[in-house]
């Protein structure tokens, strides 16, 4: 089944035309994503969730956000996030508790699998407290290898340093440690 995406302009709002996901992919159209970081304090400190890839998606193997997808074409933001939560990590959550952590715009080309890919992502982050361990997750096995709990400012610190293979935006766990701190149960 193929999944369609809204086009979106340059501030990230649909413009009422669709496209097919892998077409947006191939020639490098404008569509929206979600990402949604699950965090739990720990010892005092926070801890994100990292998910680790499925060796048959882009970025093979790699650490990335706890959980995050593209939004179907007539979908928004937070429910998208709900969905892609549940599918990939098997957790339920509610819609308000999201929290809203800021914008990105992601902007890069690659090869896949011998494939270009040009991604255009205009991207909500939202963070979700959830003080749950590593076994407590069901995984979506053709998305999500593995899950691994680690400290905010530790990851921060490997991925500044490229001593975790990973495919996260350090911008983006600024956001979300900015939200962490002032939400903070």
């Amino acid at each position: 089944m193929k999944e369609y995406l809204d086009v979106v302009d340059s501030r990230g709002l649909p413009t009422g035309e669709t496209v097919e996901r892998s077409r947006a992919h191939r020639e490098g159209i404008p569509h929206r994503t979600s990402h949604l970081w699950l965090v739990r304090r720990r010892n005092g400190r926070v801890q994100v969730l990292l998910q680790k890839r499925a060796l048959t998606k882009s970025f093979p193997g790699c650490y990335d956000i706890s959980s995050a997808g593209h939004i179907p074409a007539g979908q928004d933001h937070r429910p998208s996030a709900v969905r892609e939560l549940k599918e990939e990590l098997g957790i339920t959550a509610e819609e308000s508790e999201l929290i809203f952590c800021g914008k990105m715009t992601i902007f890069w080309d690659d090869v896949f699998f011998g494939i270009p890919y040009h991604d255009r992502q205009y991207t909500k982050v939202y963070l979700l407290w959830r003080d749950l361990d590593e076994e407590d997750f069901t995984l979506q096995e053709e998305e999500v290898e593995g899950v691994l709990w680690i400290d905010l400012q530790e990851c921060m610190a490997r991925i500044a340093a490229g001593t975790i293979e990973n495919c996260i935006s350090l911008e983006e766990l600024k956001l979300v440690q900015a939200a962490a701190s002032a939400d903070a149960p």
